[in-house]
């Protein structure tokens, strides 16, 4: 059956399976550690990784300060492919690595891309891997031959957050920050298939759910879980995340789905969202009317950064707690029993501390989707606020007037008044003498 163990990193911590290994990205620090067994970890360090070589325009750049050395190198998105052979990551100075890890670890190529990449996908042949960038294209770069740069597949006008193909490869789903997702055939991706449209923010998680390949789900920043058709692009099913809240960060804030992943059987659908100590599961019922059911809610000790389903169907969460890094959960009798003292959370807990306490702790737990949020302003209550306050100084402008007016009328009232009296108070004589 086929498995994509995508990991999109909206904060700078993230956790993913490849077989055996389990892979962490924390900064710009990419570790692998082998769960099984004592084996060696791998790092790769994006920070002493090479670096693109400098043109003209770099250099022209340079002297206007946009150089290339003052970026970090942390680490934007990583994914495995369907057969667990590959890995690709993708970071802060535009490279694109790609791993080989069937029996060894192995960086077979380091590739550069014009924007930032926001997210990346193997296809289920595992010949391509397609990038999705900050500007809202799409770049196809070859497995095959590692070394060939990478290739503009399509482009949209909106910043893409995320990236997806159909379980037959016949699609390409990607999703943008306006809430809009959008269905290409991958042949040929100038003709679009559907537009899923319905979220009211930006959508950041999409899921080809194993049990229904046919459909789609999709996390937004709106707090819903929606359920979609594919091909007509219809929606089937939306789910308020709302409903699930136990905790409040912020008045009327809206949980934000960060994540939706599923188990390998595809039986379990956790959903993670930003700041919020608990795991929604669902259920996709494909038979029935209500297709996308609440299933159970995992409370969690701290706020998680990143969950992930391992081979054999136990939950990792990474938590934001130096103390207790991970968490891991088995579903039995109905229920996610908590198994923190394993040897596996041991090992992987102390491969990966060291890393762990170079990154700053505000660095751990930044988002990146932050500044996306709609702003949503009254503009009827601040024209009124301004009208009322244009007429008060009208007001006081007409009362002004009227007070100066008043008193160039009394000055010239007692003006002539005083002339009145002096010319009364004048005698014949005087006339007679002028």
């Amino acid at each position: 059956m086929l498995k994509r163990a995508y990991r999109q990193t909206a904060m700078a911590a993230a956790i993913g399976f490849c077989g055996d290994w389990c892979l962490l990205s924390c900064g710009s620090k990419l570790l692998a550690v082998h769960s099984k067994q004592s084996r060696d970890s791998y790092v790769f360090d994006c920070s002493i990784a090479e670096k693109k070589a400098k043109t003209a325009k770099d250099d022209s750049d340079s002297n206007k300060g946009a150089s290339e050395d003052t970026k970090s190198d942390d680490i934007l998105a990583f994914t495995v492919s369907p057969s667990g052979k590959l890995v690709a990551l993708a970071d802060n100075c535009k490279r694109v690595v790609l791993f080989h890890c069937e029996h060894s670890w192995k960086c077979v190529s380091i590739r550069f891309v014009v924007r930032k990449c926001t997210a990346l996908v193997f296809t289920n042949a595992e010949d391509e891997l397609l990038v999705a960038d900050k500007s809202g294209d799409v770049y196809s770069f070859s497995v095959v031959e590692p070394q060939r740069e990478g290739e503009l597949k399509m482009g949209q006008l909106s910043m893409l957050l995320n990236i997806t193909l159909s379980l037959d490869d016949n699609y390409i789903i990607t999703a943008d920050c306006e809430g809009k997702i959008r269905v290409s055939h991958r042949r040929s991706p100038y003709n679009i298939q559907s537009f899923c449209l319905g979220h009211n923010e930006f959508v950041t998680a999409l899921l080809v759910p194993l049990a229904g390949c046919q459909f789609l789900l999709s996390g937004s920043g709106d707090g819903t879980v929606k359920l979609w058709d594919i091909e007509s692009g219809c929606r089937l099913h939306s789910c308020d995340l709302n409903i699930f809240k136990e905790t409040e960060t912020k008045l009327n804030e809206k949980p934000t789905v960060c994540r939706i992943i599923s188990s390998p059987d595809g039986s379990h659908i956790g959903v993670l969202c930003s700041r919020v100590p608990t795991i929604q599961f669902l259920t996709l019922q494909l038979m029935v009317k209500d297709k996308l059911v609440p299933h159970s809610v995992l409370t969690l000790p701290h706020c998680p950064l990143d969950i992930a389903f391992d081979s054999e169907g136990k939950l990792w969460v990474m938590m934001d707690c130096s103390d207790k890094m991970f968490n891991v959960y088995t579903h039995k009798d109905g229920e996610w029993q908590c198994n923190a003292q394993s040897l596996e959370v041991s090992r992987i807990t102390e491969a990966f501390n060291p890393v762990w306490e170079t990154v700053e702790t505000s660095t751990r737990t930044k988002l990146w989707f932050e500044h996306l949020h709609k702003r949503s302003y009254d503009n009827v209550a601040m024209y009124m606020q301004k009208k009322e306050q244009r007429l008060k100084e009208q007001q006081l402008k007409r009362a002004k007037l009227q007070r100066t007016n008043n008193n160039k009328k009394a000055r010239k009232e007692t003006s002539m008044k005083e002339d009145q009296s002096s010319s009364s108070t004048r005698k014949p004589d005087d006339w007679q003498k002028e």
